[in-house]
């Protein structure tokens, strides 16, 4: 792979298999320390639970020293420009862990610095989550390999990298959304670039039910994520019908799994109750953060 993880597809399809297999062998108890003596920046432009616990955790138990600047402290492009930072940390620290809302200041992070930078979200994708998300799949399925995920909501980050994850390692993903916020074409076309060598696909749907009719997995996200809430109050106008319920999981095939990257929003893209729900992974998926990423990390740093 690559030695920084911007994109999901800065791993390639033939690498997904083995990082999975070394996130599930981590999760055992299973890895080396290949962080002793190293220290990983984590800059957040966005508070986050998950994304700073598990990357915290995972550093440690990799041997590193993470170092944590909030949204408060950061200020990329505000405080000082870009390049600036990228240089100053790049000359004190071994890894840049960023959550920004946007992706060119990781790219411009990147290509200042001389260090790893791992891209912990961004308003184009959120490929670490992507990563919990399959070997989540994995875990309760087995395999990938024509796997059927529905995810119901937003063309959105989190859409964006879960199509490049499920296509490339060979399963098939439908996206519903309502018109105007469907995942856009270039990267549907690019998922499914990325997924063509192992039969993998990604493709657009209008109606929830349709999605859901084959799926193994439900998936949805928010339907307004954190910088999108002055659209609120459209959003919840043109997602009506959109929500995942009992009703809606009734609808996929017996046995089907639900999945939520979190925080949820009960009573919006999921009803009451959804996340304690018998078909609901979403804690599993939530703990795979840690393990999908100190797996990222750990491919890293042995480079």
């Amino acid at each position: 792979m690559n030695s920084s993880f911007l994109t999901f597809s800065d791993v390639e399809p033939g690498e997904i298999a083995g990082l999975i297999e070394s996130a599930i062998a981590i999760k055992s108890g299973n890895h080396g320390t290949p962080l002793t003596g190293k220290s990983a920046v984590l800059l957040f432009e966005k508070p986050s639970l998950r994304t700073k616990l598990s990357f915290w955790i995972g550093v440690e138990k990799l041997g590193g020293r993470p170092v944590y600047f909030s949204p408060e402290e950061v200020g990329l492009g505000k405080r000082e420009p870009v390049s600036d930072a990228s240089k100053v940390i790049s000359r004190m620290a071994d890894i840049a862990i960023i959550r920004t809302f946007s992706q060119s200041v990781l790219d411009e992070f990147a290509e200042a610095g001389d260090i790893p930078v791992v891209n912990a979200l961004s308003d184009h994708e959120h490929p670490c989550q992507a990563f919990a998300d399959i070997q989540t799949i994995h875990e309760h399925l087995g395999s990938l390999a024509g796997a059927r995920v529905a995810f119901i909501g937003d063309g959105n980050n989190v859409a964006r990298s879960l199509a490049f994850a499920v296509a490339g390692s060979g399963g098939h993903l439908v996206v519903a959304s309502p018109e105007g916020y469907e995942l856009d074409t270039a990267s549907l076309n690019a998922a499914n670039d990325y997924g063509s060598e192992l039969g993998g696909t990604a493709t657009q749907v209008r109606s929830p039910a349709e999605a859901v009719a084959e799926a193994d997995i439900v998936y949805t996200d928010v339907w307004a994520s954190m910088g999108q809430e002055e659209e609120a109050s459209a959003r919840m106008e043109a997602f009506a019908g959109y929500q995942v319920n009992p009703d809606l999981m009734a609808q996929a095939p017996a046995g089907a799994k639900f999945m939520h990257d979190m925080p949820a929003h009960p009573g919006e893209e999921v009803s009451e109750g959804m996340l304690e729900h018998p078909s609901s992974i979403a804690f599993d998926q939530a703990e795979n953060r840690l393990w999908a990423q100190a797996a990222l990390v750990q491919a890293i740093a042995s480079q």
